[in-house]
């Protein structure tokens, strides 16, 4: 169980980091010989960082609990994440 939950971890993680992906769009017309590709179309998508994600991984941290956290604590721990976040994708954006 420990594989699948390291394997759920590095999942999340990568959306809570927001990520590059192409989507590949091919068109095929039928011929004589079978169908023949005509177009195709690579488009790259950047996906953001995804908030909820973050909160599921802070909830998977075993390490602290949040739920003892003061609002101010909390509030700390946001802008942190928050700014965590942005420098991300600012790296991202420069690949």
């Amino acid at each position: 169980m420990k594989g699948i939950s390291d394997e759920l971890k590095k999942v999340i993680l990568k959306k809570a980091k927001g990520y590059a992906t192409s989507e590949t769009v091919e068109e095929y017309q039928g011929e004589e010989g079978g169908m023949v590709l005509t177009k195709k179309k690579v488009t790259k998508k950047h996906v953001p960082p995804d908030t909820q994600a973050v909160k599921i991984l802070m909830e998977l941290d075993e390490s602290e609990d949040i739920t003892t956290l003061s609002d101010s604590d909390l509030e700390k721990e946001k802008i942190r994440l928050l700014k965590l976040l942005k420098e991300i994708e600012n790296e991202s954006n420069e690949n």
